[in-house]
C-alpha cells in the first residue's frame, strides 16, 4: 500500500498590526519639500509686506473714515465727510495744482539733462570715469542732506550764495523766499540728476553699434542718428524715468526740509513751495487732523494711480521694444 505524500500549505502571512501601520510615517516627495522650501524663504517678506504694507494701509483707510487726531482714544466715524472735504478745500486744492505745475518742470527738466549728461560722458574721453562719478555724487546724497545743505548755500545772513554776490558787490537776495524760493527748489531737484544720467547711460550702452554704424553708412548725420535710431530705441528707458519721476515728485516734501530744516512747522514754507505732501504734513502734525490726512493721501494714492496709467497709456505709439512685450507676438 502506497504512501501519498502531500505538501503541507505554507504558513499565512501575518497581517500587519496597528502599531506597525502607524510606525511607518510617509516620507515628503520631493514636490513636497520644494513647496515647504519655497513658503519657508517667502515667508519672511510676505509678513513683512502684511505687517509693514498691508497693515498701515488698512489702518490709514480707517483712519480716513474716522475724525482721528492722533491722541484721543476715541474716533467717531465720519464716512466720507473727509473726502467731501477735500475737495471743498481751497487750500488743499490749491496745493495739489502747485505740485502737479512742479511735476510738470521738474520731470521733464531732470531726464532731459540726464540724457545730455550721458550722452556727453559717453564720449571717447579722458577721465570719463571721474566725471561719470562726480556727476553721480549728488545722486547719492540723502535728500534730507541735500536739502539741508542748500539751506545753508542760499541763507540770506551767511549763506555762501549770498557772500559771492557781497564779494563782487551786489546786494544779498533773499532766496528762500517768494518768488526766489521755487528756484532754488528747482535747482536742488536738478542737482540730483545723476540718477537720470546713469539710467540713461546704461540705455546708450545698450542701443547696438551696428545699426548706428550702418546708419553712418547710409549717410545720416551724427544729429539724425541720435534723434531716429539712439531715441527711439531709448524710448523704454525714457518711459521709466518719467513714471518713476512722475511718482517722486507727487510726493516731494524736499520744500519743506529747503525751507524750515525739519518736518515741522510746515505754516513756515513760501506759498509758491507748499506742496501737496507739505499740506498732509501741516493735517498731521500741526493740525492733528490725521482722519483728513489719512483721506488726502488715499486721494494721492488714486492720483498717482491714473497718471500712471494715463502715461503708459499714451505712450504705447511712441514707446519701441527690441523685443516684442508679452502677449503681443
Amino acid at each position: 500500500m502506497s504512501r501519498q505524500l502531500t505538501a503541507a500549505p505554507p504558513p499565512a502571512a501575518e497581517a500587519p498590526s496597528a502599531t506597525s501601520r502607524t510606525a511607518r510615517p510617509k516620507k515628503p516627495t520631493s514636490a513636497l519639500r520644494r513647496t515647504r522650501t519655497f513658503y519657508m524663504f517667502v515667508a519672511p517678506w510676505v509678513i513683512g509686506f502684511v505687517a509693514l504694507t498691508v497693515f498701515p494701509l488698512g489702518y490709514a483707510f480707517w483712519l480716513s473714515l474716522t475724525d482721528s487726531d492722533g491722541l484721543s482714544p476715541r474716533t467717531h466715524f465720519v464716512g466720507l465727510e473727509n473726502y467731501v472735504e477735500f475737495f471743498q478745500d481751497p487750500l488743499t486744492l490749491n496745493s495739489l495744482a502747485r505740485t502737479g505745475s512742479f511735476t510738470l518742470i521738474t520731470v521733464p527738466l531732470s531726464v532731459i539733462a540726464g540724457l545730455l549728461l550721458a550722452v556727453m560722458v559717453n564720449q571717447p574721453i579722458r577721465a570719463r570715469g571721474f566725471f561719470r562719478a562726480m556727476i553721480y555724487l549728488p545722486a547719492v546724497v540723502p535728500p534730507v542732506g541735500a536739502a539741508l545743505a542748500f539751506r545753508l548755500i542760499f541763507d540770506r545772513d551767511a549763506g555762501a550764495a549770498n557772500g559771492v554776490l557781497s564779494s563782487i558787490g551786489a546786494d544779498p537776495i533773499t532766496w528762500l523766499v517768494d518768488p526766489n524760493a521755487r528756484y532754488v527748489l528747482y535747482a536742488l531737484v536738478m542737482w540730483g540728476c545723476g540718477g537720470s544720467m546713469i539710467i540713461s547711460l546704461a540705455g546708450l550702452q545698450d542701443v547696438p553699434r551696428e545699426v548706428l554704424e550702418a546708419a553712418r553708412v547710409d549717410g545720416a548725420t551724427s544729429w539724425q542718428a541720435f534723434t531716429r535710431i539712439t531715441i527711439p530705441l531709448l524710448s523704454p528707458v525714457i518711459l521709466f524715468q518719467v513714471v518713476t519721476g512722475v511718482i517722486g515728485s507727487l510726493q516731494s516734501f524736499a520744500p519743506l526740509l529747503l525751507s524750515t530744516g525739519s518736518l515741522s512747522g510746515a505754516g513756515s514754507v513760501p506759498e509758491g513751495n507748499y506742496l501737496f505732501m507739505i499740506h498732509v504734513i501741516a493735517q498731521y502734525f500741526g493740525a492733528s487732523r490725521f482722519g483728513y490726512a489719512s483721506a488726502m493721501l488715499w486721494i494721492l494714492f488714486a492720483v498717482i494711480l491714473v497718471v500712471t496709467l494715463l502715461i503708459i497709456k499714451v505712450s504705447a505709439r511712441t514707446v519701441f521694444y527690441t523685443v516684442d512685450p508679452e502677449g503681443k507676438r
